[in-house]
């Protein structure tokens, strides 16, 4: 008999996409700070960097609640 698998494939793809988001939540937030250094592109970079939060946060309220049957 094989040993019980305690990580199955839906955590393994919750876990995944945790880091992915967080990821793109914490380089969001390096953008915004670093978008008044940068001469002449102030709003780019920190649009860029609003855009980098949403997608972190779309992240986990779209593919992550799925997960529990709902």
């Amino acid at each position: 008999m094989p040993p019980p698998r305690f990580v199955n494939r839906e955590v393994l793809v919750n876990v995944v996409a945790f880091l992915i988001a967080m990821g793109l939540f914490v380089l969001g937030l390096w953008i915004f700070s670093v978008a008044p250094e940068l001469a002449g592109f102030e709003a780019v970079t920190f649009f860029g960097g609003i855009v980098c939060v949403c997608l972190a946060l779309a992240i986990p309220f779209n593919l992550l609640g799925r997960g529990d049957g709902v």
